[in-house]
C-alpha cells in the first residue's frame, strides 16, 4: 500500500483548531497524484495524451479529531476500475502518529479527454500501469450501474 505523510500546517486548520475538511481533501489529491507520478502519469505525460482525472465523489468518514502537532499519513488503497480503465475506485485512510485511523474516504473519479471534454478509456500505456498496481482485497471490476449508484440529478433554479 502506498501512504504520504504530511505536517498539519496552520492554513489545514478549521475554526475549530483541527484538521479541516478542505485539508483532507488536499491531502488525498495529493497522495493520488504523487502515486500516480511513480506509475509514470504526470503533467508531461497526461498533456501528451490530452487527459486529466475526474472525481465523481469523495465520500468521507471522520472517525476521530487530529490536530496539528504530529505528521499524519494518509494511505491509497486501488479498489476497483472498469474494464477499459475510463473509472476508477481509490480508498484513502488517515493514520496519526501513533497509526491510528482516524478517518476514511471512498472516492471515485473518470479520464477526461482534455480537448473534447468527455469521458475516455485510459490509453494503452497508462492501463497497463493501473493492472501493475497493488489492489485492495475487495478490489472489484467497476460496472456502469457502479457509476450510477449515488447518481443525483441537477435542480435548476
Amino acid at each position: 500500500m502506498f501512504f504520504k505523510e504530511f505536517e498539519i500546517r496552520w492554513s489545514d486548520l478549521d475554526a475549530n483548531r483541527h484538521l479541516a475538511n478542505s485539508a483532507y481533501i488536499n491531502f488525498m489529491s495529493h497522495t493520488r497524484m504523487a502515486y500516480l507520478g511513480l506509475l509514470g502519469f504526470n503533467q508531461k505525460t497526461m498533456g501528451q495524451f490530452n487527459i486529466g482525472p475526474v472525481v465523481f465523489y469523495e465520500h468521507m468518514y471522520y472517525f476521530k479529531e487530529v490536530f496539528p502537532g504530529k505528521p499524519v499519513k494518509v494511505s491509497l488503497g486501488f479498489k476497483g476500475m472498469s474494464e477499459d480503465g475510463m473509472f476508477f475506485e481509490f480508498q484513502h485512510d488517515f493514520y496519526d502518529s501513533e497509526g491510528k485511523n482516524f478517518a476514511r474516504c471512498e472516492m471515485m473519479g473518470a479520464w477526461m479527454d482534455l480537448k473534447e471534454r468527455k469521458l475516455i478509456p485510459l490509453p494503452q500505456q497508462f492501463l497497463d500501469a493501473f493492472h501493475k498496481m497493488e489492489k485492495t482485497e475487495n478490489f472489484h471490476t467497476i460496472t456502469k450501474a457502479d457509476t450510477r449508484k449515488f447518481s443525483k440529478v441537477p435542480q435548476n433554479l
